[in-house]
């Protein structure tokens, strides 16, 4: 039986809306397939030569390679007689950038667009300065390069107040929020995504509004302002059901199975139920999409279904749910991505439950790789201490135990992670107690009471304080002996 997904109440495929709560339903969902499904990507691009649509995005569809390289052998033709009579070349340019980020061909689109920004630059053209530092933002965005994607956001928005385009600047003020979420930072993406909301409202722009609140409902999960989540899913559905719009119905209840997740076993099944029918709307569109899309659509729901199957122990479930996560990552990203390292923690984390060390502290040291390569330094350490506990108190390696805490302490310290150093110093100083090493004992229970002292922890600090006493004891019996 289906349910309605603002009342819960059982309702009829066929109906148009609840016979309980009279909210619009999608009916005839088979033959409103077939309506042309747009995917989102991480990034909104402001390029819109090639289609005069309201949404404005770069095409992330795949299309076949064929295609592409015919149009591509046509753009050079056009390019080499634009050079040859001293034309300038910066829209063929794009074009060819927008052809290779088609392609996932990273590298050449920014070659492209590097050089558009070159030729709009000789022109003083101030709209497309702003287009292609957008789109060299969104590609060092999807490649790991943080710091300059926020430069190129930048200084596209620099611009765009320049020419009150308000669709465009609301498109950049949400790139910034997604690049300071991506680092973790979640002030300041809230920050920019706040005002591309208040601007898009202040506007009328309800398009812009339900595209940036989707985004913030993110940063407010990791807040835990779930009442604000739901008024936004609610909204959120309410208009895409109302445009018929499939693709953000399944974002919208992927969200809200996240949100369920995340508000605890009470609401795990609603979490479910939202989830798996996600994937159900993915499955009825699959055949309109490119397996890219259908991966993107579905990566989440596979990684949360697989942290429920985890904790009600339906291990096969679970294990099969995490590794189709990182199997559909790898197929949209075409390289490492952020997500990947979250997935395979993820699984590490699974595989610590089950006692499975081995595979555990593998694959935390493979999600380890991928932070590394993104620079996430706090996640780093996290995975180095997780490993260390790992074979601390399951794998009984004290050496390899002390040598993971030491990396992570060093990180955890630098960072000014006071209450997690303070943690590691005292399991360091409880090694070397075993180790008989009361020197180095000693050394690291003084400097987690410190830590401890300067959090106002008084009930760890007296613990530290009883195992130095105890360890002070033990030296002046050894020293009477």
């Amino acid at each position: 039986m289906n349910k309605c997904p603002f009342c819960r109440s059982p309702i009829e495929i066929t109906w148009s809306y609840c016979r309980n709560c009279n909210k619009p339903l999608i009916s005839n969902i088979d033959i409103r397939y077939n309506n042309r499904v747009r995917p989102i990507p991480n990034g909104a691009s402001i390029y819109a030569k090639e289609f005069e649509e309201e949404e404005e995005f770069f095409d992330v569809n795949i299309i076949d390679d064929e295609t592409i390289e015919y149009e591509l052998s046509q753009l050079e033709i056009q390019l080499t007689d634009s050079e040859r009579i001293g034309k300038n070349m910066g829209d063929l340019l794009l074009k060819k950038a927008s052809l290779f980020y088609k392609k996932r061909d990273f590298s050449n689109a920014l070659k492209n667009l590097e050089l558009a920004l070159e030729n709009f630059k000789e022109e003083e053209n101030m709209m497309n300065l702003i287009i292609v530092h957008n789109e060299i933002g969104i590609i060092h965005e999807e490649t790991g390069f943080f710091d300059q994607a926020i430069y190129h956001f930048d200084r596209a928005l620099s611009f765009i107040e320049e020419v009150d385009d308000y669709k465009k600047e609301i498109h950049v003020l949400n790139n910034l929020g997604n690049v300071y979420h991506l680092l973790n930072d979640l002030e300041n993406a809230n920050k920019y995504y706040q005002k591309a909301l208040t601007l898009a409202d202040g506007k009328n722009l309800e398009l812009e509004a339900i595209k940036t609140a989707s985004n913030l409902v993110e940063i407010l999960l990791s807040l835990e302002d779930y009442d604000r989540i739901k008024r936004i899913l609610k909204r959120n559905l309410d208009f895409f059901i109302q445009t018929d719009d499939i693709y953000g119905v399944i974002q919208t209840r992927t969200k809200y199975g996240k949100m369920y997740y995340h508000l605890g076993e009470e609401y795990y099944d609603q979490s479910f139920n939202y989830l798996t029918s996600a994937l159900e709307l993915v499955e009825g569109i699959k055949n309109q999409i490119s397996l890219f899309m259908k991966k993107k659509l579905e990566w989440e729901c596979y990684l949360y279904l697989g942290n429920l199957h985890s904790l009600w122990d339906n291990d096969l479930e679970a294990e099969d749910y995490l590794l189709k996560s990182l199997e559909a990552v790898r197929t949209f990203e075409i390289q490492e991505n952020i997500k990947e390292g979250i997935i395979l923690e993820t699984i590490a984390k699974f595989y610590s439950l089950k006692g499975e060390d081995k595979k555990a502290i593998n694959y935390f040291g493979y999600s380890k790789d991928i932070y590394k390569k993104f620079g996430d330094k706090l996640k780093i350490a996290e995975m180095q201490y997780q490993a260390a506990k790992i074979f601390q108190e399951y794998l009984q390696n004290d050496q390899k135990a002390i040598q993971l805490y030491e990396e992570a302490l060093e990180i955890y310290e630098n960072l000014n992670k006071s209450k997690v150093a303070a943690d590691i110093h005292n399991k360091l100083g409880d090694i070397y107690v075993s180790k008989q090493l009361y020197d180095l004992a000693l050394s690291n229970f003084i400097s987690a009471k410190k830590l401890y002292a300067d959090l106002e922890d008084e009930y760890n600090k007296a613990i530290i304080d009883g195992k130095i006493n105890s360890l002070k004891d033990t030296e002046n019996n050894n020293a009477t002996f």
